[in-house]
């Protein structure tokens, strides 16, 4: 057996994260990369030069173009090794991007708190990850559109406590699952409209060190931070803060994210009850292996894989509430390594259950004919009162009289399938009880199952044009990425 420290320049021989090696894709994977992140830092040090040349204070352009000549070519190792001597990430960057930038090494951070380049970063991703979870979802929006669509008219057993009950089509169940991604959507698109800039506001949220740099001068301070907001791609800044923006911001984003996990989680719950049923699969490729003892199985593993990312999700939104109510004042720092992993974990794994939703949805398989064995199983018992109601039309007798006999019958067939496992006889012995001659031609049309799923169709084709149709036209242009099958890592 190998030991500790045996070939360890090996990258397997490192912990590495499922989300990147296994699930999540690489533009999420990118969102939340030392690259993005450092070289963001960078960019903000330059916008924050740029806005106070604009208010006066005397930065050079030949300063700023060489800081933007160097904004992406951040030296990982350099800046690794003064993060040992200094004990501080955001002065090991300063220190780094300074050697680079020797003409503008005196300007830069100016003014600034390590929460600067930190917090505004942190909104910066989150808002730029929340547009790849909108698109992600709206794909999945427009798939599941399609599926209800196509198979609006199709009846199928609906089930109340997992049990039989009256008959619903299979477009209209898929409408459940799309109600709770619209307002997913709904929720996200909020959240990520809701974000706005921590901007510059100093060490404590006072705005104190921009006030000395401009001599007291609050109209120029505010300006600043109205610039920079500008600057970075926001329209708005938080009016207040501490040392950090509040971390109820990242309470609400996870939150929009947990809430999704809870659709995905009911969503492929039902998708795995119904291969269960043989009714409807997910895709299975010609060459995946379902079991490596039963070479029969078709397992639904990426419906699986959804309700165990979609479990983690959910999880995660305690700990962003935690970290909320647990700072103190302006700010402490027991919430960095917490949100270094609730928030980059609950993007990636929204975005690998979302990337695996979309490949399901692309290609879910439907079985009619199993679907209507099984109506046809359980219809005779729910066509008991449309029995009677013909009966009673036709003059063939007292309702309540009627409504016995029916009953018996219906124990009898029930006993039937339950204790003799045979299949269901109620229409048989109906057609042979002189009792019931009245309707026994018009049998076969009281068994329709098309005529017990009542405004199912209508339902479908409004609540698409309605709800669905208005998403998809938000997201037209981000939607021709996904025209394609997706793919799947492993």
């Amino acid at each position: 057996m190998a030991s500790y420290g045996e070939n360890m320049s090996s990258e397997f021989c490192k912990y590495r994260s499922v989300l990147s090696t296994r699930y999540a894709s690489p533009e999420m994977q990118f969102n939340f990369s030392d690259q993005k992140k450092f070289s963001t830092w960078r960019q903000l040090w330059v916008n924050l030069a740029k806005a106070e040349k604009e208010l006066g204070l005397k930065i050079s352009d030949e300063q700023i173009a060489e800081m933007e000549s160097h904004i992406k070519d951040v030296d990982f190792a350099a800046a690794a090794e003064e993060e040992k001597k200094t004990r501080h990430d955001v002065m090991a960057h300063v220190h780094v991007f300074a050697e680079q930038c020797p003409k503008a090494a005196p300007i830069i951070h100016l003014g600034a708190t390590s929460c600067f380049v930190g917090d505004n970063t942190d909104l910066m991703v989150m808002r730029d990850g929340l547009d790849i979870i909108l698109g992600e979802l709206a794909a999945v929006i427009r798939n599941l559109a399609n599926f209800a669509e196509e198979h609006k008219a199709l009846p199928t057993l609906g089930f109340t406590h997992l049990q039989p009950a009256q008959l619903t089509t299979v477009g209209k169940r898929a409408t459940l699952w799309l109600s709770d991604l619209v307002m997913d959507e709904r929720n996200i698109r909020r959240a990520r409209d809701d974000l706005r800039f921590r901007g510059c506001k100093g060490t404590t949220g006072t705005q104190a060190s921009y006030m000395q740099l401009f001599d007291g001068d609050g109209a120029k301070v505010k300006q600043l931070d109205d610039v920079l907001t500008k600057l970075c791609g926001f329209e708005r800044s938080y009016h207040v803060t501490g040392q950090t923006y509040s971390r109820k911001v990242d309470v609400e984003v996870v939150g929009a994210l947990a809430s999704l996990g809870t659709s995905i989680h009911k969503m492929c719950t039902d998708l795995r009850l119904l291969a269960n049923m043989k009714e409807v699969e997910e895709p299975f490729e010609k060459s995946q292996i379902g079991s490596s003892a039963m070479a029969y199985k078709r397992n639904p593993m990426r419906s699986e894989r959804c309700c165990s990312l979609a479990r983690h999700i959910i999880t995660l939104q305690q700990n962003t509430t935690q970290t909320h109510s647990t700072q103190w004042f302006e700010r402490t720092l027991d919430d960095s390594a917490n949100r270094r992993l609730t928030l980059s974990e609950a993007f990636l794994s929204a975005d690998a259950a979302l990337l695996t939703l979309v490949n399901i949805t692309q290609g879910l398989v439907v079985y009619p004919k199993v679907i209507d064995r099984h109506v046809r199983q359980e219809l005779p018992f729910m066509s008991t009162e449309n029995i009677i109601m013909a009966m009673v039309k036709k003059g063939g007798g007292d309702r309540q009289v009627c409504h016995e006999k029916i009953r018996v019958l219906s124990h009898e067939a029930a006993a039937q399938v339950k204790q003799l496992g045979k299949d269901n006889d109620l229409i048989e012995r109906v057609s042979n009880d002189p009792y019931f001659a009245p309707i026994i031609p018009d049998l076969e049309s009281l068994l329709d199952p098309a005529t017990f799923t009542g405004r199912t169709t209508d339902q479908v084709t409004e609540f698409l044009a309605e709800e669905v149709q208005p998403i998809l036209l938000r997201y037209q242009k981000v939607l021709e990425k996904y025209e394609k099958p997706t793919v799947l890592n492993i």
